[in-house]
Order: C-alpha cells, then sequence, then structure tokens
C-alpha cells in the first residue's frame, strides 16, 4: 500500500482551552479540564480529589477485614486512581500556567 504525503504543511497545534481528563478512556470525553480556570480554582479542585482518594487509602489500611481481600482491594485501588489521576492533571495544568509569566 502507497503511503500519502500531503504537500501541505503541517499547522502548529495551538493549545486547547478545554483539556480531557487522562483517566478518560475513550475517544469523546466527557469529562475536560478548563486550562483556563483560575488558578485557586484549579488548585482546589485538585486538592479535593487527592484528599478523597488519600482518606480512602487511609481507611482501607486501616480495615484488618479489606486487607485480605484481593478483589476488594483491586476494586478500592482503581477507585483510587481515578481522582488521583484527576488531580495530577489538574496540577499539571496549574504548573504550566505557573511557569507561563517565565517563559514570557
Amino acid at each position: 500500500m502507497k503511503k500519502v504525503v500531503s504537500d501541505t504543511p503541517a499547522l502548529p497545534t495551538a493549545p486547547r482551552r478545554y483539556m480531557a481528563l487522562t483517566s478518560n478512556d475513550c475517544t469523546i470525553p466527557a469529562l475536560l479540564i478548563d486550562t483556563e480556570a483560575p488558578l485557586d480554582v484549579l488548585h482546589e479542585a485538585a486538592v479535593h480529589r487527592i484528599r478523597a482518594a488519600a482518606q480512602l487509602l487511609e481507611n482501607i489500611a486501616s480495615d484488618a477485614n479489606l486487607l485480605g481481600n484481593p478483589a476488594l482491594l483491586q476494586d478500592f485501588a482503581q477507585l483510587c486512581v481515578i481522582p488521583l489521576r484527576d488531580g495530577c492533571d489538574l496540577l499539571d495544568v496549574l504548573g504550566r500556567r505557573l511557569q507561563e509569566p517565565l517563559l514570557t
């Protein structure tokens, strides 16, 4: 099969205002981060998700009954992964936004 080559130069991709969360596992994401949201809003959203996951992990660690059930632990681990990834995505956006004044 012959590879098609375009004569049109590639256009630079502009930063998008809305970024899909990496915890979304689909081609059309429904959950997005507004990369232009105020910094305190991004920070608050990240903190909320990370603290919720940390609280759940602390509860799991203190319950001896859960530690003996691998299937249940796997479910709880997945439950923690989603808000932790979301929090990290928010922190990534926040970090990029905080670096902007240094880059200009």
